[in-house]
């Protein structure tokens, strides 16, 4: 299977073969991390979706679309998904255009010395 011009079957091979047990556990944790719990797999999958957009990982996204597919996820809910990412995405630019005019007002504040 090729993705982004990466054959991915021969080179997570190939990182499997370089570091095993971090490869093997990498795998453990992230199968556990998706099990349902308090959340249900849906909801897991619609969250990482939209992380993924805020990542942009294409992977990411192609993998977690059809997942959330398949746990049941409808049209109307990943289109949602696109919007909370963007919301959440829009909101930490915000948020750090505060942090930026404090960090500017302290770079101009008069020295106490």
């Amino acid at each position: 299977m090729q993705f982004h011009g990466v054959d991915v079957s021969r080179q997570f091979k190939r990182m499997r073969e370089l570091a095993p047990e971090a490869y093997r556990a990498w795998l453990a944790f992230d199968k556990q991390a998706f099990e349902a719990g308090a959340l249900g797999t849906k909801t897991k999958e619609l969250i990482a979706l939209g992380i993924a957009h805020v990542t942009q990982c294409p992977w990411c996204i192609d993998a977690h679309v059809k997942r959330a597919e398949k746990a049941g996820a409808s049209e109307q809910e990943l289109a949602e998904v696109i919007f909370v990412a963007m919301a959440m995405a829009s909101g930490a630019a915000w948020s750090h255009g505060g942090l930026m005019l404090q960090c500017q007002d302290q770079a101009h504040a008069p020295s106490a010395g």
